[in-house]
């Protein structure tokens, strides 16, 4: 038995070994990738093929692959103002949905006062009704909705989201950062306008993203400006050994997707089930499609930062779905915007598996949780309120 379990995949992964090789040698290539003699051209193949193998695993055009520091810059780098395709746009507001990553609610380049608001349901999954609503009350908007949550797992109906985007003259972005090589993706049957994806989160290095473009989409000007790099979208000398390493990660998680995913959705039910046998015990999004991953548990009473401690000490790395900012822990937005019961905001704890998850790990998860569930039974005998 393996001395730690790690169950926190959705924070970010282990290195894989072949993204470990391909940064090793791209390490040895001392060129520049905008130099034209050979040692130029030997760091630009190497970005060309990661470029080719990220637009190959999202079904789009190579040349419409921006490599980017990760999936924030990535975001904020499609939050565009004044995107447009197809006779669509340009975009004048932005709409997002209410549990988007904190990189999107920022809203990128837009203004504070033209960023709209679309809720979800108790289910975790975009308010469709809702959505067409805002649509309809103001001039043609982007719309940012991630296609899988970050803390639940709900996977949203990108295609019917994007009809309503495109019917009302509006651009599509679809964050997928969280569902990159979890389940598979095509941009143009998503029928997004842009996507973003992370390197971190497949395997790959941390501080490399990617912005995806589809055919035809104008209007995506950089943010970061001096150099005519990634075809003049984002300035600066490529990270090249990064980039090298997204490559190879994309790579390797494509040729065993398929494989890991059925793995995790059976490790997935096996942990839940377990998880269900405590009361109290509640599940969040479990009505919803979700990544095949990714479990956001509570019970009434949890503190979620006691728990998180508490599956320390038993050797687990988990997660809270509260986030700590100077040190006051706050309820997790996209639980807020779900109406989940107060009683059960903090104590949030989202356990994520990976690649090289096991059975045995997800026992050792829920023996932790029999003895966390036993503290808490013994907590509510003494009337202690929150445990």
């Amino acid at each position: 038995m393996r001395d730690r379990v790690y169950l926190d995949w959705n924070a970010t992964t282990p290195l894989r070994p072949e993204a470990r090789a391909a940064m090793a040698a791209a390490f040895d290539v001392s060129g520049n990738p905008s130099s034209v003699h050979s040692e130029g051209r030997a760091a630009r193949k190497l970005i060309e093929d990661a470029r080719g193998a990220v637009a190959a695993a999202v079904g789009a055009d190579p040349r419409n692959v921006v490599f980017t520091s990760g999936g924030t810059e990535a975001n904020a780098l499609a939050l565009t103002p004044g995107l447009r395709r197809g006779g669509r746009g340009p975009a004048q507001r932005l709409i997002v949905s209410a549990i988007e990553h904190p990189s999107v609610l920022a809203g990128g380049r837009f203004a504070q006062g033209a960023i709209e608001i679309a809720p979800v349901l108790p289910s975790g999954l975009i308010d469709l009704e809702s959505l067409a609503a805002v649509l309809a009350s103001g001039p043609p908007a982007l719309v940012s909705v991630m296609l899988a949550n970050n803390e639940t797992g709900a996977i949203q109906p990108v295609p019917e989201v994007a009809a309503l985007v495109h019917e009302a003259g509006g651009i599509l972005h679809v964050d997928a950062v969280q569902a990159f090589l979890k389940i598979p993706i095509n941009i143009k049957a998503l029928d997004a306008d842009v996507l973003t994806v992370s390197a971190h989160k497949i395997g790959g290095p941390k501080g490399v993203g990617a912005a995806v473009a589809a055919d035809g989409l104008e209007g995506l000007h950089a943010q970061v400006r001096g150099g005519g790099q990634e075809q003049g979208r984002r300035a600066g000398t490529e990270n090249v050994a990064g980039i090298a390493g997204f490559g190879a990660a994309v790579r390797a998680a494509a040729g065993s997707m398929d494989v890991d995913a059925a793995r995790m959705k059976a490790l997935q039910a096996r942990l839940e089930s377990g998880l269900r046998d405590h009361r109290d015990t509640v599940i969040f999004s479990d009505t919803a499609p979700r990544l095949p991953n990714t479990t956001l548990v509570s019970a009434l009473g949890l503190k979620a930062e006691t728990a998180v401690i508490g599956f320390d000490l038993e050797g687990i790395a988990v997660s809270s779905g509260s986030a700590c900012s100077s040190g006051k822990v706050q309820p997790s937005h996209v639980l807020q915007a779900m109406k989940a019961d107060p009683g059960l905001l903090l104590g949030a704890i989202r356990l994520s598996l990976g690649w090289d998850s096991t059975e045995a790990d997800i026992d050792r998860c829920l023996e932790a949780w029999r003895k966390l569930s036993g503290v808490l039974r013994k907590a509510h005998a003494i009337g202690l309120e929150r445990f």
